[in-house]
């Protein structure tokens, strides 16, 4: 059975932050301070400055950990605490204390960033050894965990706005980080210039909060979103929904996400997994009693995440890309967290859950990728691998758990996190907009069923091709000679601990509904509601079409022998191999107008602006030359104009007179 809301909590009552909590801060310091000062020192800390990095991360993770310990350790009512740093924008009636929200939520997220990322930190010590810049690239790794840290601990829309511009700027430093070759510079302002657009979005937000509430703090916020106009929270809710499609690569805001795995794969893991676009899920589902007063928006949630899942995963059939594939896998699996987090509190909770699980495993699978461009001369084109299985054993075995935990087969973390947000989908017709039509649940449901199946086809696609097959590298890959190897510890002990969580803490996470009962002071609780179909009948069918898509993988990429040449393929083929035309159809509906005017305005300087002062000087100077050339010199001359002005002096007098 799958659950719908009786009661979702406001944030009026929480506490000061007390014990281990107050020092929450020291987790987003501790990072934004190494980060620092690997700037600022230089080329001086070459030579410690990634042991540091990987040093404060593990850091605020041990801090972190303390925090959740300390709330276990309490009962639910008392796992929300604000921590009050100082008075930030005092206005009048209207104020901002900078402040972090400790509760369950927030240390869900902290959990994952600072865990996960510390692994990706050390990965990247190898993986980054030969690089001239790796000190900054770590000193760039340090502030994206601190910007995120800042933005699911922030107490207020303002101080998660910081943190959220904080890790747009650390995308950008980091997809960029190679900027001397131009593709990677242009794909960094891409994502830049993309997640500005959503950026909009969220301050038109907090404007119609600041209209409404006359705050922004979440306190207020929340608490007040029940009785509040409908209308109100209906715009609120539409514009935090453009930010989070910003940032989490959701339709129409998603083609920037393809474009990012120009950084290299430590960045693309981290971006992936942990940081950056799970931002856009944490911030609906932070806002979601604004969701609970306004089921249009979010239904629109829904939809958005509907229509993304489904684009992800087309498009990741059609590439060759390695790590393409992988983008367009997490630009579907954040599909379901938004389809999700549309749903209503049970919605909220499994998409946090998939989102918890999926950091790991795609983590898992982008240093997985990272470790085959490593034994192959950094090559992402699967049609030049095959046969890897044979030369790189942990590589294989451990990306193999992270590739049966998003087919969601049992008992792999993804199985008891994706399987419960399609379960959810079918129980649609409960929430939302359309609330009571039974068409609903089945809509939804049967979409979030056949992505399924899909992500199966392309993930296993990209197993089959990668691992298995014949060996399409010959003896040369990319000019060079290619002699596949594993990759050493440092890359490979993450990788091991990523593939336990990806096996194992998804069903650790599910005993005795314990995932459930940590989130609910957040999202409050909830009694059974009954799907549009069994509960079990949508387990198994669920698995029947993970099982078809896997097959069909093997039968046409394992099976058979792989053209290492594209093949030409249909007109669909063709325009999944294009993101189906996403960037055409931004560059025709955006940027073209935006250049014409452009062109438009340079003419109007030229012609108008500078005719006018151009024409004006010219003007200037053929009075010049007219007046220059009556100054001949000759009495007879001069005594003539005095001549001719008393003549016409003369007439005038006369004139006047008459």
């Amino acid at each position: 059975m799958s659950l719908v809301p009786t009661l979702v909590p406001s944030l009026a009552s929480v506490a000061p932050a007390t014990g281990a909590a107050q020092y929450a801060w020291l987790m987003i310091a501790i990072p934004m301070a190494v980060s620092a000062l690997l700037l600022v020192m230089g080329r001086a800390s070459d030579k410690w400055g990634h042991v540091l990095a990987t040093v404060a991360s593990w850091a605020s993770f041990v801090i972190g950990l303390v925090i959740l310990i300390q709330m276990i350790g309490v009962g639910a009512g008392d796992r929300t605490m604000v921590s009050e740093l100082f008075s930030w924008i005092p206005a009048g009636d209207f104020a901002v204390n900078a402040g972090l929200l400790v509760d369950p939520l927030s240390m869900t997220f902290v959990m994952l960033v600072t865990f996960v990322g510390s692994l990706i930190h050390v990965y990247a010590i190898a993986y980054m050894e030969h690089d001239t810049d790796r000190r900054r690239f770590f000193a760039y790794l340090n502030l994206f965990i601190a910007a995120m840290l800042t933005l699911v601990l922030g107490s207020s829309y303002v101080v998660l706005f910081v943190g959220w511009e904080g890790v747009g700027l650390a995308s950008y430093l980091l997809i960029g980080f190679w900027n001397q070759v131009p593709d990677n510079a242009t794909a960094a302002k891409k994502a830049f210039v993309m997640n500005r657009v959503g950026d909009v979005g969220l301050l038109l937000a907090m404007m119609v909060m600041v209209a409404q509430f006359g705050s922004v703090n979440f306190t207020d916020v929340l608490a007040g979103a029940e009785t509040a106009p409908r209308t109100a929270m209906t715009l609120a809710g539409l514009f935090l929904l453009l930010a989070a499609c910003g940032k989490s690569a959701q339709f129409p805001l998603q083609a920037w996400l393809g474009d990012a795995m120009a950084g290299p794969t430590p960045v693309s893991a981290l971006i992936h997994a942990a940081t950056m676009v799970t931002a856009g899920v944490y911030l609906i589902v932070r806002s979601g009693a604004i969701y609970l007063a306004a089921p249009a928006a979010a239904t629109a949630v829904a939809i958005i995440g509907l229509i993304t899942l489904l684009f992800g995963a087309i498009v990741g059939c059609a590439k060759d890309d390695m790590k393409k594939v992988l983008a367009a896998s997490t630009m579907s699996q954040i599909g379901y967290m938004m389809l999700g987090a549309g749903l209503g509190p049970i919605g909220w909770v499994f998409a946090i859950f998939h989102l918890f699980t999926h950091g790991f495993f795609k983590a898992l699978m982008f240093l997985g990728a990272g470790s085959v461009m490593h034994g192959m001369n950094d090559s992402v084109n699967m049609r030049r691998f095959g046969a890897l299985s044979k030369v790189m054993k942990v590589t294989w075995i451990t990306f193999m758990m992270g590739w049966l935990a998003i087919l969601g087969v049992p008992p792999f973390s993804g199985f008891f996190s994706k399987d419960k947000l399609i379960e959810t989908a079918f129980t649609a017709n409960h929430f939302g907009a359309i609330e009571g039509t039974a068409w609903t649940g089945w809509v939804y449901g049967l979409i979030a069923l056949i992505g399924a199946g899909i992500t199966a086809f392309y993930m296993s696609r990209l197993f089959f091709m990668t691992f298995h097959g014949e060996a399409r590298w010959g003896d040369t890959l990319g000019g060079q000679k290619v002699e596949p190897h594993e990759s050493p510890a440092l890359m490979t002990v993450p990788m091991i601990i990523l593939a336990i969580g990806a096996v194992a803490i998804g069903g650790l996470l599910t005993i005795n509904g314990v995932f459930v009962d940590w989130l609910a002071p957040v999202v409050g609780t909830a009694e059974e509601a009954q799907p549009v179909l069994p509960a079990v009948v949508i387990e198994v069918s669920t698995l029947v079409v993970v099982l078809i898509g896997a097959v069909w993988a093997w039968a046409k990429y394992g099976r058979r022998e792989v053209s290492v040449a594209i093949p030409a393929g249909n007109s669909l083929v063709h325009a999944a191999r294009n993101d189906l035309y996403q960037d055409t159809l931004n560059e025709t509906i955006f940027m073209a107008p935006g250049q014409a005017l452009v062109k438009g305005t340079v003419g109007s300087d030229k012609y108008v602006v500078d005719g006018a002062i151009y024409g004006g000087a010219r003007l200037a100077a053929w009075f010049g030359r007219v007046v220059a050339s009556l100054q001949t010199g000759f009495v007879r001359a001069h005594a003539a104009f005095i001549l001719g002005g008393v003549v016409v002096a003369l007439i005038v007098v006369a004139v006047t007179r008459l």
